[in-house]
């Protein structure tokens, strides 16, 4: 008697593994698409602490290196740490005023590196109880952070696209120029060529644009030479870690910081992916921040956080399979164990990475706006809390000194756009649609909460 055949379950795109030939095209799109930002806090803490040009170097292959690592962690995951999502890791931007301030008050990288990993310690204990607070993420609100994380990202493209910040050159049409052709390039290869081609605009428009860029003079490949082949990140280079309670305190603050905008992230892209964050896989990635976070104290570097800057990326193209991130980190682990390949992506001029990147963030606030088109804006102030959240977020955005007055840790909270914004949200969202008193349309509106918020995180 003939046996039925077991059933086929089809694999979820975000578990699928391209070929090795996507992969590696699609991985490399990923690292050029954030790379600019993750040498970036490197660089601003160094030269703030006034450090060698080669203490420099070490200090960029070191977070390649662990940018790698932590990408994989986040990506394959293992035990209860990784999200399982086509997510990038780099240092946040959050703790540079920190960082710079605990570095040039008398700590140096020594006190730095002791308030990183207690920082990532922390994180870890915390998890589970971001992964709890899942429900007050109702479309509502995911869509307006998305929106803001969009939004507040534009900036950067904009500088990338200018000349980068601190150019001599800054602002000069040649660059806008070069960075409006990256950009119709990319444009004219997800409309006019093969799917497959489609998918890998953005690494054909810096690639075409890193061709027009040579011979007009945007860039040389002088470092290339001066880069070393071989180089490997120790424990502990700088020195013993030291703990000092004011350099915690204010790395403690950071690290609620970069929870809460790893949190859109994770949501942005599980909606993108089509497979939605719960409670438990929320605070498996959240762990996994804290552990990179430690491992960059220990490997001399800094705290990570989930790249704003490759959600867009995932939105664009509709690759969805986690294993191209994880593709993107063991080049960029390759990166950091290789500072000669460092230098060669490190030639790319900013404006072509701006022309790539207009299109990438603002596919992120498109995907924002595509969720708040299933919230329900009638009979209710569902308008209000995007209309305000969106002004909190924009507001250190469009007036960086705006907050220079307040206290530091009010500065580590609301000077980064997606955090303020992110906690308005969610505090305007509670008061309208949550609090006794409030009408049942003004919570339906709020959308439905994830379904499986009573999952053990």
């Amino acid at each position: 008697m003939a046996t039925t055949p077991a059933p086929v379950h089809p694999v979820h795109p975000v578990d699928e593994v391209p070929p090795v030939r996507q992969l590696a095209a699609f991985g490399l799109q990923h690292v050029l698409a954030m790379y600019a930002g993750a040498v970036a806090v490197p660089l601003i803490v160094g030269g703030a602490l006034k450090l060698s040009p080669a203490d420099l170097a070490y200090l960029i292959t070191a977070d390649l290196l662990v940018c790698g690592i932590a990408t994989l962690i986040q990506c394959v995951g293992f035990w209860r740490f990784g999200v399982r999502l086509p997510i990038m890791q780099g240092c946040t931007f959050a703790a540079v005023s920190p960082m710079v301030l605990i570095g040039t008050t008398g700590g140096g990288l020594r006190a730095i590196y002791g308030s990183v990993i207690v920082a990532g310690l922390a994180i870890v204990l915390l998890a589970p109880v971001f992964g709890r607070l899942l429900r007050f993420f109702p479309p509502l609100v995911t869509g307006t952070v998305i929106l803001i994380i969009g939004v507040s990202l534009l900036p950067v493209a904009g500088n990338w696209a200018a000349g980068g910040v601190g150019a001599e050159d800054f602002g000069a049409p040649k660059n806008l120029a070069l960075a409006g052709f990256v950009l119709a390039v990319v444009l004219a290869v997800q409309r006019f060529a093969p799917a497959f081609l489609g998918r890998i605009a953005v690494l054909i428009g810096i690639a075409v644009g890193l061709a027009v860029a040579i011979p007009f003079g945007f860039t040389d490949f002088d470092g290339v030479g001066d880069a070393d082949w071989v180089g490997i990140s120790t424990p502990f280079h700088f020195g013993t870690p030291t703990f000092h309670v004011s350099a915690i305190v204010s790395m403690l603050v950071v690290a609620l910081v970069t929870m809460t905008e790893t949190t859109g992230d994770f949501i942005a892209v599980g909606q993108m992916t089509d497979r939605p964050v719960e409670p438990r896989t929320l605070a498996d990635g959240l762990r996994a921040d804290g552990l990179s976070t430690v491992l960059g104290g220990v490997f001399n570097t800094f705290p990570y956080t989930a790249f704003a800057q490759n959600v867009g990326l995932v939105g664009m193209t509709r690759v969805r399979s986690r294993w191209v991130v994880a593709a993107a980190g063991g080049i960029l682990v390759l990166l950091g164990l290789l500072p000669k390949l460092g230098a060669i992506v490190a030639a790319i001029p900013a404006p072509v990475l701006g022309g790539a990147g207009l299109v990438m963030f603002g596919t992120v606030a498109a995907s924002g706006l595509r969720t708040l088109a299933e919230v329900d804006f009638q009979g209710n102030n569902n308008l209000t809390v995007v209309a305000v959240s969106v002004a909190v977020g924009m507001l250190p955005v469009g007036v960086p000194t705006v907050y220079e007055k307040f206290p530091d840790w009010f500065q580590t909270v609301m000077n980064s756009g997606i955090s303020a914004g992110c906690l308005t949200a969610i505090a305007l969202n509670l008061l309208f649609n949550h609090l006794p008193g409030t009408t049942d349309s003004a919570g339906d509106a709020a959308g439905p909460t994830p379904p499986s918020v009573t999952a053990e995180a």
